[in-house]
């Protein structure tokens, strides 16, 4: 079971478009590594003949903090003198946590990366989704507090386990 402290993402990252190792455009090797904390990171294969517009298509999965503000995505290329970076970005959790669509809802985002001078180097396509628990997601929409055994002993003793009833306050007299 999940720590209640950390969220799961499933991010995928696509592509890569005008990547760039000092103003001229990259011509393979390019992986990017997406880190939540100093703790959680993951990396992608490498794209060996992409060139500047490298497609990976590769799904990550990486925990996160609940309480995280940023992810950060580092594109980087293998060079003959070790791996450079060729671009970062700094993605806002606000950007797929929250608001009005659902935990689970899959995000199509592209960012625009950063050299190490802070210039622009490209851009990055990736979708995102928290993974919501098991636990967590119902098939239809209740009104209800879980009782506290597990769910296959909560289905089995009380089809479902799901208490429906709202404590309401009366302010009447009652006679």
């Amino acid at each position: 079971m999940a720590s209640p402290l950390l969220r799961t993402l499933e991010i995928t990252v696509i592509s890569g478009e005008d990547l760039r190792n000092d103003r001229r455009p990259i011509k393979k090797n390019a992986f990017v590594v997406v880190r939540t904390d100093s703790y959680n990171s993951r990396r992608t294969d490498m794209d060996t003949d992409g060139g500047s517009c490298p497609k990976w298509n590769q799904k990550l999965v990486v925990d996160m903090s609940m309480h995280a503000q940023f992810i950060t995505l580092q594109v980087q290329c293998k060079t003959s003198l070790g791996d450079k970076t060729v671009g970062t970005a700094r993605i806002p959790v606000s950007d797929f946590v929250g608001g009005y669509v659902p935990e689970s809802y899959l995000h199509f985002l592209s960012y625009r990366l950063r050299d190490h001078n802070g210039e622009r180097n490209g851009i990055v396509n990736i979708s995102v989704r928290v993974k919501v628990p098991e636990y967590a997601s119902c098939s239809r929409t209740e009104l209800g507090i879980p009782l506290g055994m597990g769910m296959a002993w909560r289905q089995r003793n009380f089809g479902g386990g799901i208490v429906t009833g709202v404590p309401v306050s009366c302010n009447y007299p009652v006679k």
